[in-house]
């Protein structure tokens, strides 16, 4: 009997652990009853897809009142190269005409114009779980205008494929729209229970809250491995280069490439050989979870420890000017990533109060 209960205690484990991620767009008797009668904006993209149909037919067919879309950078189809402007347009679906208003650019937060006639906005995007990936910076200007317009939100979690925690965190005086607020580059959360610690951390503008409802995730855990269907934007293509972010994001703040334009974007660096003219590129593999400092100190080095090896971007991109600093002193993987650990530390310490899964 003993030996019984051991066998089918380990068949239960193991089907936990095979149990497939249902995410939270896929639970419709739980967030269609809370739109019916409602009349519903919509922040989504290309990769709001349930099963295989986009979320906004899915809506319509299930006679939700939507009348407005709200899309973050690269727009509703995904394609927009990073910075590429994206305007408003207009999109025909079922017979009903759809407004499609991009919230990049120059226009990040929606109107109180633009949301004035819904009573409910519903987010679904698939975020990368890095700080200076901008879905989460457009998740805080939509819980804003919510908070302010007395509009209530329900996002849809979906799984982070780098779920831990790492990097330096983020300075106040280095806010922009890649980091807006103090936590590291990878934050260690889902979108959903990072939206709630925006929430309840009182970090909208004027400390306001935002009405948010987070429809969770089934069968998902933190060491849960994640493989997304659809590329969460255009140059992070596969599941490598999803692992590779948060370590080559950093080079865009510098004069190596991280493959733009090429056929493995984030899955290669490069520059410009100065006798040749020619690119030199290096294939790149990181193995494990966490920040590969080691691809970046080396790739500092053998640039010769120039000064122009940095732009503007690089210090917006690590929440402080330390790392660029600690770069030009030629400091060593081992000694950067000791500076971060008390800054980790603490948000750690935060960040625990917000675990769903």
């Amino acid at each position: 009997m003993k030996n019984s209960l051991i066998f089918l205690s380990l068949l239960f484990a193991c089907l936990v652990s095979v149990a497939q991620i249902v995410n939270g767009d896929e639970r419709t008797d739980e967030y269609l009853p809370l739109l019916y009668g409602k009349k519903v904006g919509l922040v989504c993209n290309h990769t709001s897809v349930v099963g295989n149909e986009h979320l906004i037919n899915l809506l319509l067919r299930n006679g939700v009142d939507l009348v407005k879309v709200f899309t973050p950078e690269h727009g509703l189809s995904g394609i927009a190269q990073a910075g590429e402007r994206v305007n408003d347009s207009i999109m025909n679906v079922n017979q009903k005409e759809l407004k499609i208003i991009s919230l990049y650019g120059n226009h990040k937060k929606p109107y109180k114009s633009e949301i004035s006639d819904c009573d409910v906005l519903l987010f679904d995007l698939q975020d990368v779980g890095c700080r200076f990936y901008t879905y989460i910076s457009t998740l805080e200007y939509v819980m804003s205008s919510c908070a302010e317009n007395d509009k209530s939100l329900i996002l849809l979690d979906r799984p982070n494929p780098n779920n831990y925690i790492d990097g330096p965190v983020l300075e106040d005086k280095f806010k922009s729209f890649v980091g807006m607020q103090k936590i590291p580059v990878c934050y260690g959360l889902t979108i959903g229970e990072y939206a709630t610690m925006i929430n309840d951390e009182n970090w909208l503008e004027g400390n306001n809250k935002c009405d948010l409802t987070v429809i969770r995730m089934l069968n998902y855990e933190r060491n849960s491995k994640v493989i997304l269907p659809i590329a969460p934007s255009p140059n992070l293509r596969t599941e490598q280069a999803i692992r590779n972010y948060p370590t080559l994001c950093f080079f865009e703040g510098t004069s190596i490439s991280v493959g733009r334009g090429t056929s493995l974007p984030f899955e290669q660096i490069g520059f410009e050989d100065k006798k040749t003219k020619k690119m030199i590129w290096f294939p790149v593999k990181v193995d494990k979870d966490g920040i590969d400092l080691e691809i970046l100190t080396a790739m500092y080095e053998k640039y010769n420890g120039d000064k122009k090896f940095f732009n503007n971007f690089f210090d917006k991109l690590a929440g402080n000017s330390t790392l660029r600093t600690q770069l030009l002193q030629h400091k060593s993987s081992e000694e950067i990533r000791l500076s971060w650990k008390k800054a980790l530390e603490d948000y750690d310490k935060i960040r625990q109060k917000y675990i769903f899964y």
